[in-house]
Parts: structure tokens; sequence; C-alpha cells
């Protein structure tokens, strides 16, 4: 399966969400690129779990896995960081403060 195809094996339609969230707010193709790469990551990392019940401590569990655990740089930390605000706000309409202080 490729990475972007794993979206759509998530729930169908997600990566049309995603897609459409990214057109609304007029991000270049490489940040398009960057978010479909660390959310299709992160969906994976959680085995393809019902997205809507991911959390706000689904994601931290993720962001301290690629700092801890594969030692990505602060750079790339960043970019799954915003990646992953975006998702849960600009996707999932999920706005609360532990997705903000993330």
């Amino acid at each position: 399966m490729q990475l972007i195809e794993a979206l759509e094996h998530a729930q169908p339609g997600l990566l049309s969400r995603v897609s459409l969230a990214i057109r609304q707010h007029q991000l270049n193709q490489r940040t398009e690129q960057n978010y479909l790469h660390w959310i299709t990551r992160f969906v994976l990392f959680h085995d393809l779990k019902d997205i809507e019940a991911l959390e706000a401590d689904d994601r931290q569990q993720f962001l301290s896995y690629l700092g801890e655990r594969i030692e990505v740089s602060r750079a790339r930390l960043n970019q799954a960081k915003q990646a992953l605000t975006f998702f849960y706000e600009d996707v999932l309409g999920k706005r609360d403060d532990a997705t903000a202080a993330a």
C-alpha cells in the first residue's frame, strides 16, 4: 500500500477532506506534500485506527516517538507538529486546548 493510500484505507474520503482543507488555506504544493506525509505517517502509526477516535494523547504519543525513538531533526518535528495541528483543527474540526498546547 502506498503511503497516501493509507488515508483512504483509514477512512474513505479522508484524502479528499485533507486536500479540500489544504486548498481552502491556499497552502503551497510543498506544504501539501509535507502535511500529507506526516498525517499519513500518523494514521499508520496508530494502525489505521478510526480517525475520529484519535485524541490529543495519540498525537503526543506520535510526536514523542518521532523525537525520542526516531530522533528526527527539530525542523522535521516542527513540520509534523504543524501538520497534525492542521489535521486536528482544519480537517477533523477538533479545536481544544490540548491540541493548541502540543
